[in-house]
This record gives structure tokens, sequence and C-alpha cells, in this order.
């Protein structure tokens, strides 16, 4: 039996990832607005002792109104929520650097850390797109590494505002009239080549310091961003092969940024799809499959593939002269992870939509509880994941089902807790293995 033991992250999303899954007869196609549903998924979540849930969001309309539930509750505001109906389990939200600025999303982030007792995470995206760059004045989206160079230097600016409070800042001397002290207070006095930030932070040090960084990039920026600060990734990969690939290189890069590697972990995606038999669940899987509008997938693809509206014939192969990953600014490890995917398995584009459909490129895996723990158990104890980030392909059904089969088999190898540690309970950093940060304005003697 190993003393190491899997992350499990719950990626919520509405009736569930599959984009079919509105339409079968057990889903509420006003769930992505009903607070009922997340808070129900989450406790789901926290029986499953899993460490922490995840909402992706970006400021535009994703899709058309046509295809699958569309538009979002502020992660944030809902997360705040969630904090309030559990108890335990982590509470990530995705917020982009490219349309925020860093004083107030610092400010809510350390806010929803206060609530949640130290379990709060975020998710720092950098937005790809024109449809967002053109909700905020621009013609187009920044390229691919200036959003990257913003946001290492919105990183930079939100740290120092964690850190613009010490932690024993207030006093709280009722006998003397002194509520706090002023010398433990750090202005960033930044000014820098996108953000001028002045002020300490509104709001005092939070429990964990700093929220939970996670980052979701594959491509070279995205690792090297990873490398310097992320503390979870969110990752894509569809053979064990490329995953090992992929944890190995990120966890150079992170030592060779001057990081512990083991203050890193690599999550890939997984989107589960159960049966009591193989058979079951491949019919189940058919019949999301067989719900895919496939207009809706093929306008999409295209999208993604940078190709004009009506390039793509269903039922032939993705053509040979698409662009390379180097003139691509949006998206670009996972441009590169669908076309990889259709050329390697030789599919139409019918069937690459159906391949997509579960999971825009995370691993989708139809099969019975024990063969859904033997795949997590392979990548896992062989050198390509530290955990997963769980996918349901339809909610709320389908996190139930990995709860009530999936973690019992987990938990009997060993793999998972049985129960969350901790008295008093732990904070999401301790739950992922990693230290609190220390205060970049004390002096080590000071410590």
């Amino acid at each position: 039996m190993t003393t190491r033991q899997l992350h499990l992250n719950a990626f919520l999303m509405n009736t569930g990832h599959h984009e079919a899954s509105w339409r079968l007869p057990e889903s509420d196609p006003y769930a992505h607005v009903d607070l009922a549903h997340y808070v129900r998924l989450a406790r789901i979540a926290e029986r499953g002792t899993f460490d922490s849930l995840f909402l992706a969001d970006g400021p535009q309309l994703w899709s058309n109104l046509a295809q699958r539930p569309a538009g979002a509750l502020e992660p944030l505001t809902l997360l705040t929520a969630l904090a309030t109906a559990t108890e335990h389990i982590g509470l990530i939200a995705t917020a982009s650097t490219s349309y925020n600025s860093p004083y107030n999303l610092a400010r809510r982030f350390a806010s929803l850390d206060i609530v949640s007792g130290g379990r709060a995470g975020w998710n720092i995206v950098t937005t790809a797109g024109r449809e967002a760059a053109r909700n905020f004045g621009l013609d187009a989206e920044p390229a691919h590494a200036e959003r990257y160079a913003r946001a290492a230097e919105f990183l930079e600016v939100s740290l120092k505002l964690w850190d613009s409070w010490e932690d024993d800042a207030i006093v709280a001397d009722k006998a003397a009239g002194v509520w706090g002290d002023d010398g433990k207070i750090h202005p960033p006095r930044h000014k820098g080549t996108y953000f001028g930030v002045e002020g300490a932070l509104n709001v005092p040090r939070s429990p964990q310091g700093y929220p939970l960084l996670v980052q979701a990039g594959s491509s070279e920026d995205g690792k090297a961003f990873a490398a310097r600060y992320a503390e979870a990734v969110f990752t894509a990969q569809q053979t064990l092969a490329d995953a090992q690939a992929f944890y190995a290189d990120l966890k150079s890069r992170t030592a060779g940024a001057g990081r512990d590697p083991e203050h890193i972990k690599v999550l890939p995606g997984i989107v589960p799809v159960l049966g009591s038999t193989e058979a079951e669940a491949r019919a189940g899987e058919q019949v999301l499959e067989d719900h895919i509008v496939p207009e809706h997938g093929r306008a999409r693809l295209e999208n993604l593939l940078h190709l004009e509206p009506g390039t793509l014939d269903l039922d032939r192969r993705l053509p040979e002269d698409l662009p390379p990953e180097t003139a691509i600014e949006g998206a670009k490890s996972r441009y590169t992870l669908v076309v990889e995917l259709a050329r390697r398995e030789r599919l139409t584009v019918r069937r690459l939509i159906g391949r997509l459909g579960g999971g825009r490129g995370h691993l989708t895996f139809a099969g019975t509880p024990e063969q859904v723990a033997d795949q997590i158990e392979t990548w896992f104890t062989q050198g390509a994941a530290d955990g997963f980030n769980i996918m349901p392909a339809v909610l709320p059904s389908g996190l139930e089902a990995f709860v009530e089969h999936v973690v019992p088999i987990l938990r009997r190898r060993g793999l998972l807790r049985t129960e969350y540690d901790g008295r008093p309970r732990q904070t999401l950093r301790e739950r992922y293995g990693l230290p609190r940060p220390a205060n970049q304005y004390l002096t080590p003697a000071s410590v």
C-alpha cells in the first residue's frame, strides 16, 4: 500500500461536461443558474473527500444559445455561497489576468479565503479569444506572449497585496485604544509595465496567506509560467505516454525555477462514464454521442482550428493544410492536442466531434468502476499524474456514481483518504501538501 495519495478535484459544469448532457430526461436545463444544484454537487464531492472543486469561467458568452446551457454565475460569488454550505472542500475559481485589475481581484480572493476558513484557490488564466477582447474595448486579443507577460506582473502585484498586511497587524488592544499597528502595513508602491498599484490591500492577510495558485496552460509560455508560480496544474492529455512526458517536463522545469517539484501537483482531466459492465458504460456513452447536434460541433471545431465556417466536411478527415501551432494566438496546446488526436486515430470530423463532445480534448473513459479506478491508478503510479480533475459527463448523476462506486475502490487500494484529516480543519494548501507562504516583507529574523 502506498503512502502517496491522490488529489481529486471536481470540475463542475452546469448539467455535465458532455455538450449534450442537458438533453437527457434527467437533466435540468436551468441548472447552470441554480444555487441548490451547485450546493448538491459540492456536498457530493465533499462526501467523496475530494480536495477541491473548480469552476471554469470567461468574460464572454460561450458558444451559441442553441448548443447547450450558456452563461454562468460569476464563480467567486457562487463559491462564497458554497463556502457556507460546505466545511472541508477547497473552492477554486477561474479569473482572468487579461481582463481584471490586481487590486480588486486580490481583494476578492482574500475575502473568499477568509469567509471559507482557508479554502480558496485561483485558476489563473490569460483568456484567449477575440470575443472576450471586444468586450473590453479591444479589436483583437493581445498576443500570446504578451498575455503571459501581463499575467506574470499581475500575479507579482497580487502577491505583494496579499502580503501587504503582516499576520499580526491587528493588535485589538481595547485598554490602550490601539486597534492595529500601522508599522506592519506594507503598501506595494508598484510601478510596472502593465500596472501601477500604490496602496495596501483593504482586507487583512487571509488564513492561507495566498490562495492555492492553479494554472491550466500547456503551451510553452504556459508551462514556463506554471513552473514559476503554479501549485496545481490542470492539463489535458490523451495517452499515458503524453501524460508522462508532460509530467516529467513540468517537474523538471519547476526544479529549474528553483522550486520543489513536490510543490506543483499535476492533475489531468478525465471524463468517466460508468456502467455495471463495460458494454453498459459504452452504451451510455453512445446515448450521449447520439444527442450531439453535428452542426454545433462542427462550428465549434472550426472556431478552434481557425477555419472559416463551412470549411469542414463531417464525413472526411481534417484537411492536411491546417495552420501550424506557431500561427495560433489562443488555446495553442488544445489546438495541437485536437489535431494530433484526429491524425493519430484517423478520425472523420463527425467522429472527432463525438470524441470531443464529452471533454473537449480531455481523456474520456467508459467502463466499470474497477476499470476507471485501474486507469486512474496506472497514471498515478506510473509518473503521469499526482491526481485527477474529475469531469463527469452528466451532473449530478455522474459525480454521484463516481463517489459511490469508484471512490470506495480507490480507498480500498490506499490511494484516497477515507475522511478529511486535521484538527483543526486543514486549509486547501495543507491538503495539497503545501506550506503557508512567508510574508515577503519580513526579514528571516522577524518571521
